[in-house]
Order: structure tokens, then sequence, then C-alpha cells
């Protein structure tokens, strides 16, 4: 056969009467003669129209949704409503046949929960096709962004021996033969004899490392799969995700808040440009989906209203302190509507309060500053302390509808006694870190940065609601398959 041409491109066709071949999978066959073909190209299916008074019946009967088909014939206008072409075949050949019995994708809707069991073959449905599409898009428009703003791509490890967020929450790496684990004489294991020689675990983060090339190169940027052993049964949370961490020298909180809006306005334009199709295919499932209800639990805003909505308004800049006013004193929290309810300065915000500064006070975008220092990592800078002799930090989030945060970053605390200083306080070894602490020793400088979850983005954009649904195959507690 001559080489194929994307469904994609044949569907903006004006060149009638040309011969073409399209090989794809079958999503319907009707009639005996219409074929609903899509090869993954675009959401939307190319009809081919075979005449079965001359075609083998016997290949007619191997039509399946889900087979494998190669055909040659002639792109024609079509008569038939919704399409504006279709083929009519000349030759067909089955390239791979689908026992219709066997095949879990039928021509119906399945739930996201079925299609999370079999999530080898959920791509070749028209929501995953679009979510993934969008996908790849956004990861795109993130190095495209920090290409063209000069940053330098970086790779950090993914296996390491420190733990950036002091969490503890980490996977451990080891060849150990799990039955025969080598001790110490006081019982603790004996790292030494393991493949690195220490312990070490999959990253959570690759901040600490992108710092050090920042206090080199200025500006640069990760975006990698990092690990998180929560054991966190969520529709937000995954064991196994994408990260995208700039650290830039130089810049303060200020210039910080200022790249991570631009970032995300950058990317969600760049999906509203480039995505269309894909994205009036997920806002119109979308609006089936809040069908089923009850009138007050609907979105206000479709999906596309929801990223204009994102794209039209300046972030609101307020501090933590700010927050806790505003939340102390609403609705929700003086009729107890929040599950947690906001008593005393300190609390750690949690998402139903973050979404009710965006969704019903200020209806816009948040980036919330200046959080309590007991509640964030050691590596963010001390602010002086406020009239009540309180203590902060120059951290930000990002906060958005429908999701809470979306970013979390601070300015860096560059001041190397005041570093070892909250190492001290939360017991983090400063020898063991002594390769982090030399950015501090040998021309130290204000820096700052943010991470972006990827899958976070991504969820936002699609408007899908469960986070296992925006990545190919998630890793979250009990499952590891395919």
């Amino acid at each position: 056969m001559a080489k194929r041409t994307r469904i994609k491109d044949l569907l903006n066709t004006t060149e009638f009467g040309q011969q073409v071949t399209v090989m794809g999978w079958v999503k319907t066959f009707r009639n005996n003669q219409f074929i609903s073909i899509n090869d993954g190209s675009s959401i939307n299916n190319i009809q081919a129209v075979v005449d079965f008074n001359s075609t083998d019946e016997s290949l007619l009967k191997r039509l399946t949704t889900g087979a494998a088909i190669a055909i040659e014939g002639e792109i024609i206008e079509s008569l038939g409503k919704g399409q504006r072409v279709e083929v009519k075949v000349s030759r067909l050949e089955i390239l791979g046949d689908s026992d219709a019995e066997k095949f879990p994708l039928q021509p119906k809707k399945h739930s996201l929960e079925f299609l999370r069991e079999i999530a080898h073959l959920r791509f070749r449905t028209n929501t995953f096709n679009a979510v993934f599409k969008v996908r790849h898009a956004l990861a795109y428009a993130v190095h495209k962004f920090f290409n063209d703003k000069g940053f330098v791509y970086m790779h950090t490890p993914i296996i390491t021996a420190s733990d950036a967020e002091g969490a503890g929450e980490m996977f451990r790496v080891s060849t150990f033969d799990p039955d025969n684990i080598p001790r110490n004489d006081d019982g603790t294991i004996n790292y030494k004899e393991d493949f690195f020689g220490k312990a070490t675990n999959l990253t959570v983060s690759g901040q600490l490392e992108g710092e050090l090339a920042a206090m080199a190169f200025g500006d640069i940027y990760t975006f990698g799969p990092t690990f998180r052993a929560e054991n966190s049964n969520t529709t937000r949370h995954l064991a196994e995700f994408w990260m995208i961490e700039p650290e830039m020298a130089f810049y303060d909180l200020n210039d910080n808040m200022d790249l991570a809006e631009e970032l995300l306005k950058y990317l969600i334009r760049y999906a509203i440009n480039n995505c269309s199709d894909e994205l009036e295919f997920l806002k119109s499932r979308l609006l089936e989906e809040e069908k089923q209800k009850p009138q007050n639990e609907r979105s206000e805003l479709d999906l596309l209203a929801k990223l204009n909505f994102c794209l039209d308004n300046d972030f609101e800049r307020i501090t933590y302190t700010e927050a806790i006013s505003i939340l102390r004193n609403s609705k929700p929290n003086q009729k107890k509507q929040f599950k947690y309810l906001i008593d005393e300065w300190g609390a750690d915000l949690q998402s139903e309060h973050e979404r009710y500064l965006v969704e019903k006070h200020f209806k816009k975008p948040v980036i919330l500053t200046n959080y309590p220092a007991e509640i964030k990592s050691f590596y963010m800078r001390l602010n002086e302390p406020d009239a009540e002799g309180r203590r902060t930090v120059g951290a930000m989030d990002i906060l958005f509808p429908g999701i809470g945060e979306i970013v979390g970053g601070s300015q860096r605390e560059e001041r190397l006694e005041k570093l070892e200083g909250r190492m001290a306080e939360l017991n983090i070894p400063t020898e063991e870190m002594s390769w982090f602490l030399d950015t501090r020793r040998f021309g130290s400088a204000p820096h700052s940065g943010f991470g972006l979850g990827f899958e976070r983005l991504v969820l936002f954009v699609t408007g899908m609601t469960n986070i296992r649904d925006v990545i190919p195959f998630p890793r979250t507690p009990k499952n590891a398959e395919f």
C-alpha cells in the first residue's frame, strides 16, 4: 500500500478526488458499509464507505470494533451529517483482528473507574485521546516557555540520599536480599554493604540539586518524575508524579510569583490555542457529567470559561495572616461548615479553605505568601518577626479554582547561619548536607524557586476530577499495574 495519510490532515483537506491510504482502528461499522476509523492523530474519526456488494463477506465480518485496518480510496465530499469528508474505499485490508466478544471497549459510554482497570487500553477512548493530547501539549509548552526565556534544563537525580521535603515518606532503593539484610552490632541496617554504600531513596524533589545548578547557570528548571511513599488513596495524590521545578538566582519572592503566574497563564493559553478540539470535547463531556449532579454542586463555569477565568484575572496576592482573618470570619467557618475549622493563626490550610478564598471570596486565582515557619520547609527564607513576634517565611502558594494549591515555592534561605539554625531546629544533619550548604559558603546569593505538579496542572486544564486519569499508568497504594 502507498504511504498513509494521517486522519487529522484528511479531515482538514479541500482536495477532493485524491487517492489516499488510511490506517487506523475501527470505532464502529454500520449498515455493512460505513466504517468509522481513528488513527490517534485526531480526536475525530473519518468515515470510510465500503461497497459491500463487491467486498468479500468474510472480510466484512472482520470489521469489528478495535480491529486495525488499512484502506485505499478516494477522498470525497460527504453527503451525511456530522462530517465534511469521507473515503470511498477501493481496497481494504485487515492488519489486526479484534475479537468482538472479548474486546472490552465497546461503542458505548464506559465509567472512568472501569477504564482505570484497563489502563493499557483506555488510550483508545475519546476521553483519554483528548486528555493525553492535552498532556503532551502542556509538556511541550513547559520546555518552550523556559527555553525561550534562556533557562537551562537540568536533569536532577532520580536516586538520591537526601530528603528535600523532610517528610520522610520515601521509597527506599536497595539491592539487599530482603530475606538476608546485613546488620550492625546494634541491629541497625549496615548500608555499607548496599550498592551505594549508604541509605538511598527515590527523589521527592529535584529542588536541592536544582539550587546547585542555579548558583552557576542563573536560571534553570527541572521537569521529571518524583515519588512519595504517602499512603493517600485520594483523587489528588499519586505515588509517582511529574514535577516542574525552576530555580532562579537573584530572584526575590516577588520575582518568583511573577514568573509562576506568567508560566501558568502561558501554559493555559498554549493549550487553548493548540488543543481546541480536545478541550471542546472535554468541555462537553464535563457538562454531561454535571447534569447528573444536584444544582448546588454544579460548577459555575464550564471548562473553557474556567481556563479563561485564570487568563483574564491578575492573581490576587495576600499574606497568610490576611487569609486566616478572612477565613476565620467567613460564613462557612462561623456556621461550622468547614470540615477543618479555622480558630487561630498557625493552622495549616486545607483544600476547602484554599478553594473558598479562590471561588467564593476573591473569585480569582490567589497567591498566598509569608506562611508560619513552623508549617513550612527548612530551606525557606526567614522573614523578620511580625509585630506579635511570630516567625514567617518567604513562601508562596498559588491557589486555583476547583483544585486548591497548584504551585508551591519560596525565596530560599541564602544566609548560611540562618539555614544551619533551621536545620538544627528540625534535626536535619548538616554534615550529610554539606554539599548543599556549600552554595551558601561560596558566593551565596538571593535566589528563589517553585514546584508545579504537572498532573495537577493537567487535571485543571482537562477538567478531569481524578488525578489517576491524567497520568498514563497511575501508581497508587496497592496499585502498580502494567
